[in-house]
């Protein structure tokens, strides 16, 4: 364990000019004390390690030193095993480019550790595709693209969730990939906002470009904005009224939360539940409940009944009762 805390300690001192000692101990999640054993350890094996006082005083090594270790520990083989091209990678044309870089990276390890690459490698394959779904078509991805490496703003039309088109002029800060799905992040005048990659369409990039706002982290955005989205994001509560077997449909096609309001739920006659689930719009609702037949039926909101009730009769109307004889036949 000490070898490889030394390894990532004399890694982390080449990959950043200076670092305080309690900036060391919490990445290698040891005490101050412990840091500075490793910092005369490093010494003693003669890596020119020094450390200064002060405001801007930290730990670093001699100006221009770097050292020639390359060794990879075997966790860190494994992980890099699992290394593949996944299909956001395409998207952007960068798959080629990683394959090959995964190439020279293990071509540089010690001829001892190359077997170990190889073995791991053949033990953990990593397919991150889904089942049976196809990727958003993204034309303009490749224009999203070179305009956030340039800070050059665009122009582009999009449709949101209900069908409603627009035409905006943003600065694309940067793009996400999400569960197979691309996201553009890009300033407006509200100021950041997120654009699905798949409803964007005519995006042309402007002669003008664009300064990033000081302090911009796309990740920490991004997680803080997932983090806003889930608690923001539309309701559409519906009280639904379930049956055993449309009990244990919903637990099946439902979020997992789901199944723990309907355990919270208590029992009617007849071994009903009555409980709420949000659906997060009457669309999305209409399109699930469908699945579930006569074993979930919906008590509230009383537009969705009626809309359901609707749908119901116009199945009714195409397809008959008892007597339909084919495809667009009655009986005589």
């Amino acid at each position: 364990m000490r070898a490889d805390r030394l390894v990532h300690l004399l890694m982390r001192l080449q990959s950043r000019p200076r670092s305080t000692v309690g900036e060391l101990a919490r990445e290698l999640q040891v005490s101050s004390r412990t840091v500075h054993r490793d910092l005369d350890a490093l010494s003693t094996a003669g890596v020119p390690v020094y450390a200064t006082r002060g405001a801007t005083g930290g730990v670093a090594l001699m100006e221009g030193w770097r050292t020639q270790l390359t060794g990879l520990t075997r966790p860190e083989l494994q992980a890099l095993a699992t290394v593949g091209a996944p299909g956001a990678l395409d998207d952007l044309g960068l798959s080629g480019p990683l394959r090959t870089g995964l190439v020279k990276l293990a071509a540089a390890l010690p001829a001892l550790q190359q077997p170990a690459l190889e073995h791991a490698r053949q033990r953990l394959h990593v397919d991150a595709s889904g089942w049976f779904t196809g990727r958003e078509p993204l034309p303009h991805l490749g224009k999203l693209r070179d305009a956030a490496w340039q800070d050059r703003r665009v122009s582009l039309s999009y449709q949101d969730f209900d069908g409603a088109r627009s035409r905006r002029t943003v600065d694309p800060y940067g793009l996400v990939i999400k569960a197979d799905r691309w996201y553009l992040v890009a300033g407006t005048d509200k100021g950041p906002r997120v654009f699905r990659g798949g409803r964007i369409g005519d995006v042309r990039l402007r002669p003008q470009g664009f300064t990033r706002p000081q302090g911009f982290d796309l990740p920490v955005f991004w997680k803080d904005w997932c983090a806003k989205f889930a608690t923001e994001r539309p309701r559409y509560d519906v009280t639904l009224s379930c049956t055993q077997e449309g009990e244990a449909a919903l637990r099946r096609m439902r979020p997992p939360a789901d199944g723990e309001r309907i355990d919270k739920a208590p029992a009617a006659r007849g071994g009903k539940r009555k409980v709420t689930l949000d659906f997060e719009r009457e669309s999305i609702a209409v399109s699930q409940l469908c699945e579930f037949g006569a074993g979930v039926e919906v008590l509230a909101p009383e537009p969705l009944r009626q809309r359901l009730a609707a749908l119901a009769a116009s199945l009714q109307a195409l397809y008959g009762g008892p007597g339909r004889t084919g495809p667009g036949r009655r009986p005589r």
